[in-house]
């Protein structure tokens, strides 16, 4: 779809505040050295934040021989955003300031016997409410709410067209938020919210060409290409999860036989287990969480089963991952969500050196494959950052009607 002028300028004005939050302060000679814009574009975009009170003047720094170079920097308390994370789990809200710091957070368990678009939408209500009471700020603050959903997204319908966790098809998931939320909200997928995550903050920040690995309950990966997040034609790139590992393999959630999911997912790992120790004490029955958590305390015990758990999943991970790595020629490969976190770096090790044996070694030359370094929900992160751009988008979005509204008088005034 072709971009319209107010399409380009809403990506400049979000561009120029992402660098804004990720080097504050800063100059406007530094902001347009960073983003490519010129210094009169960025000059403008730089007083449109001013006007909305998203970032502040701080004071001035030295030039060679020139006047001293003014200094901006994020107002963080100019407004809140809410990224909301929802899993098959659980339902995680993080409230953010405009630095993207975490001011408050809230958790709600998601029972397997809760499936249903209602009841998902009471705990993502429930856990929004907690983190604005939390943080004791006015509701007018909060800006946005990005929610992350699993499986695939309609983001300009609000529709989550397709959830294999828990076989929804076209929810109208967005209308069903608005009747709990009264802030503007944002739907996508977490995917794309990891992705950006990393780009903005974590293992990916100025890369062009990234791959983050979600392990989770489900699996996917979000892609960086041309060192922006990529979508697809359908907002649906990056089901990485449900490409085929094993012909005619374990079944998956997806109706196919055989997913990258059924091995190296939550489900997939406890089903290794099962194999290796069927009778193993890290394996607690209907029970992910406790049971990855179990297999991490059991490679810092030297368990053996635990050891040969990891193994076999790391070697089915870095076989998916070589073809990753193959296919798109990255620059870096990051292990994200909770699975990863847990594991951590013995799965890391075991996965860098299946990916040895099965990638080419010229693309594997050029790629790093590291954890996420972001210390908070990188999904809940990532959502919030779709809310902010939002934001941004619908402040441009006001703009534009205004200034039709005024040309339009113009038009109708009489010659003077």
């Amino acid at each position: 779809m072709k971009r319209t002028s107010r399409d380009i300028r809403t990506a400049n004005r979000y561009e120029v505040l992402r660098q804004i939050i990720a080097e504050s302060p800063t100059s406007r000679q530094e902001l347009a050295a960073a983003t490519g814009l010129s210094l009169a574009t960025v000059a403008t975009l730089v007083g449109e934040l001013l006007d909305l009170r998203m970032i502040t003047e701080v004071g001035f720094e030295d030039s060679a021989g020139g006047r001293p170079r003014g200094l901006v920097a994020v107002n963080a308390s100019g407004g809140a955003l809410i990224g909301v994370d929802i899993a098959e789990t659980y339902v995680h809200v993080e409230l953010f300031d405009l630095g993207l710091n975490v001011l408050a957070r809230a958790e709600e368990d998601v029972r397997a016997s809760e499936s249903l678009p209602e009841q998902v939408v009471g705990h993502v209500a429930t856990a929004v409410g907690s983190v604005v009471t939390q943080a004791g700020i006015e509701g007018a603050r909060v800006l946005g709410v990005g929610v992350s959903v699993p499986g695939q997204v309609d983001r300009a319908t609000g529709i989550a067209e397709y959830a294999p966790n828990w076989d929804w098809h076209d929810v109208p998931l967005l209308d069903l938020l608005t009747e709990h939320i009264a802030y503007p909200l944002y739907l996508d997928n977490p995917l794309r919210a990891s992705a950006v995550a990393e780009l903005w903050f974590g293992a990916a920040r100025g890369a062009g060409t990234a791959v983050v690995v979600n392990l989770g309950t489900g699996v996917g990966a979000g892609l960086v290409l041309g060192g922006g997040l990529h979508r697809g034609v359908s907002n649906s790139a990056g089901e990485w999860g449900h490409t085929t590992m094993v012909l005619d393999g374990r079944l998956c959630r997806c109706g196919n036989h055989g997913c990258v999911e059924t091995y190296v997912g939550a489900r997939g790992i406890m089903l290794n287990l099962r194999e290796i120790g069927p009778d193993s004490a890290l394996l607690h029955a209907d029970d992910q969480t406790a049971t990855i958590d179990a297999l991490a305390r059991g490679i810092a015990a030297d368990d053996p089963v635990a050891h040969r758990a990891v193994h076999e999943t790391a070697r089915y991970l870095g076989a998916g991952v070589a073809d990753l790595v193959n296919l798109f020629n990255p620059e870096i490969v990051v292990l994200s969500s909770w699975v990863a976190r847990t594991l951590g770096e013995p799965l890391l090790h075991e996965v860098r050196a299946a990916v040895t044996r099965h990638a080419l070694p010229r693309p594997l030359a050029a790629t790093e494959i590291v954890l996420s370094p972001i210390p908070t929900d990188p999904v809940c992160l990532g959502a919030a950052t779709f809310a902010l751009e939002g934001a941004l988008q619908a402040v441009g979005q006001k703009n534009g009607k205004r200034t039709a509204t005024v040309r339009s008088r113009t038009a109708a005034a009489p010659p003077s």
